[in-house]
């Protein structure tokens, strides 16, 4: 049997709605920027509960700041149940599942404790600033550089075999050089230091000991500092691509791209070219 609302009931409902998703109005955009600065000291409130100095005081006092955040947004995600037309959609939504972890591990301690430290995934719930700034233009972008990723995804592929090549030889060969005496116990293990090396991290827990054993390490952090400008030239050959193919001249007679913004006509069929942005949404 479906229940009709009353209209008094609806009006409610959209008067939520209208607060709790939309961002134009001014109590909409209140509405956000609470939400992110309860967040914002919720996530604070996690984090300075687990300091093992703190007071038994402060201690009680954050327990109890935990559970009144929790009891909020418990309710708030109840209204956001309430208010929207499909609930179960939003519930598994990536907003709705987010929302819904927000508030899961403060139960979940009562069962399992340390759960509530958990509760540091409600920053995720940080990213309705974009709806509330109007970042919304900057998709544009983050497709571009989406693009530049995948497009270059053979050659950063290429590159992370000929890395993972690199520390197997470096390694194994200060597993010879080396040996257990200077903690280079097994191929693993050297092959670990090697990656530590060669990213230029340095870890300092295992280091050689031999004069061959510092060459061999001294070529592996040269080669580290070379290895840097491989993956960052890549990108930027495929952003300067996905640059020029978003703001690409398209003839409109047989459909050709111009890379060139400056040409005036279709190196094809020599009739006018218009500017169009690919990455642009349509009107």
């Amino acid at each position: 049997m479906i229940t009709k609302q009353k209209p008094e009931e609806r009006g409610i409902r959209q008067a939520l709605y209208v607060i709790i998703f939309e961002s134009d109005t001014r109590g909409g955009a209140a509405f956000d920027v609470a939400l992110i600065i309860a967040i914002l000291a919720s996530v604070g409130v996690v984090m300075i509960d687990s300091i093992p100095t703190i007071s038994p005081e402060l201690n009680e006092l954050l327990y109890l700041a935990e559970w009144g955040f929790t009891a909020l947004f418990t309710v708030e995600y109840a209204l956001r149940l309430w208010v929207v037309r499909r609930p179960g959609r939003y519930a598994l939504s990536f907003f709705g599942l987010v929302d819904l972890f927000a508030i899961l591990p403060t139960y979940m301690a009562l069962i399992l404790p340390g759960a509530q430290y958990l509760l540091a995934i409600r920053i995720l719930r940080v990213i309705r600033v974009f709806r509330i700034l109007k970042l919304a233009h900057f998709v544009g972008e983050g497709q571009m550089l989406s693009r530049a990723m995948v497009a270059s995804r053979h050659k950063i592929g290429v590159f992370l075999v000929a890395v993972l090549t690199s520390v197997t030889v470096m390694g194994s060969l200060l597993y010879v050089v080396e040996g257990e005496a200077a903690g280079f116990d097994s191929i693993p293990r050297s092959i670990y230091w090697a990656i530590v090396t060669i990213t230029t991290v340095g870890y300092g827990d295992i280091a050689p000991q031999t004069p061959l054993g510092q060459a061999l390490a001294a070529c592996i952090m040269l080669l580290g500092y070379g290895m840097i400008a491989v993956p960052t030239g890549i990108m930027t050959v495929e952003l300067g691509n996905a640059a020029r193919e978003a703001t690409a001249q398209v003839c409109g007679s047989c459909g050709a791209r111009e890379p060139d913004r400056e040409a005036r006509f279709c190196r094809r069929c020599d009739s006018g070219l218009t500017a169009r942005a690919a990455s642009s949404p349509a009107p």
